[in-house]
């Protein structure tokens, strides 16, 4: 007999389910890794969420130290931002 022979049936439909599953799984893996390690995220990230909330202030501050605005302004919109 051929060794082929000898494998029950199940083993031909479970042998192929078992590589996809275990493929799937190291491909998962990687991508969470990867995302972990600092990787692209497609929104920008928690970073990039964070700078954006900053924005106005930032702006503000700047104009602030070019003397494009005095204390008062700069205190009153600062406020009204929420900061």
């Amino acid at each position: 007999m051929e060794p082929w022979h000898t494998m029950p049936w199940y083993g031909m439909v479970l042998g192929p389910l078992m590589m996809v599953l275990v493929l799937t799984t190291v491909i998962v893996v990687a991508v969470i890794i990867v995302r972990w390690l600092g990787g692209s995220f497609p929104d920008g990230g928690p970073d990039q969420a964070r700078s954006a909330a900053k924005a106005p202030l930032r702006i503000l501050e700047e104009r602030y130290a070019r003397g494009e605005i005095d204390k008062e302004e700069f205190e009153e919109r600062r406020r009204t931002l929420g900061y």
